[in-house]
């Protein structure tokens, strides 16, 4: 795992993972983190944690992505409309059938281009090709799986074959709208990144399984965490 340093940083690692975790588990506004950890006896201004978030963040996400295990052999791919200062992107989700977010970009085309090259990430990234991807009844997909050649694996349906990654929006719609809305590209790539990765950790389906059950996995995901951000260089 990568080693991460909270060297000359006034307030102690536990405070800064606990404010980075804060941040990215709840749909919390960064105002939210100051607010909590201010009850707790911590005086940290919001700005303070949103450095900690933007420079923390993306090491922590790229531990704990070492750390999972391989993706589920069956991909839902969906893309969903964002407006970043008047203007409309696209944020382009692949998800396994499990809900596992496996990747997330925000692009500004809806075209052939665009998922070619959410397509072409997901498949260095997971090192295979899946059995199914299931898809809306995009163009856009059927001419990018011709030209990778998986057309045989490729399986556009309605839209209710595809609820797993329409449901995967709903957790970015939420931050969404407690952020009043993403503030560039850039900024929305790198926080859904980080997010997506963090939400896999903590996303436990509490409704499947019993209580006893979901304390074993809340504990696991919990001991993900530490061992993401434990691996510092104090």
């Amino acid at each position: 795992m990568q080693q991460i340093s909270f060297k000359r940083h006034r307030f102690p690692p536990d405070v800064i993972r606990y404010a980075v975790w804060l941040y990215y588990r709840f749909t919390m506004s960064l105002r939210d983190v100051e607010d909590l950890l201010a009850e707790r006896g911590i005086d940290v201004s919001y700005e303070t944690v949103r450095c900690w978030a933007n420079k923390f963040g993306p090491a922590i996400a790229a531990n704990i992505r070492k750390a999972r295990g391989r993706a589920d052999s069956v991909w839902h791919l969906d893309e969903m409309v964002v407006r970043i200062n008047g203007k409309r992107l696209y944020m382009w989700r692949a998800v396994d059938k499990e809900g596992e977010v496996l990747d997330v970009l925000v692009q500004k085309r809806r075209n052939k281009a665009a998922a070619l090259k959410l397509l072409r990430k997901l498949l260095k990234n997971q090192q295979r090709v899946p059995d199914e991807i299931v898809t809306d009844g995009l163009a856009s997909y059927r001419a990018a799986m011709k030209v990778l050649g998986c057309r045989d694996r490729h399986r556009p349906g309605r839209l209710r074959d595809n609820n797993r990654v329409e449901n995967s929006h709903l957790p970015v719609r939420r931050r969404e709208r407690k952020m009043q809305r993403f503030k560039s590209q850039g900024q929305a790539q790198r926080f859904v990144s980080i997010h997506s990765a963090i939400y896999n950790t903590f996303n436990l389906q509490r409704h499947l399984v019993s209580r006893k059950t979901l304390r074993i996995f809340g504990s696991a995901a919990m001991a993900e965490w530490n061992a993401a951000t434990c691996a510092v260089a104090a």
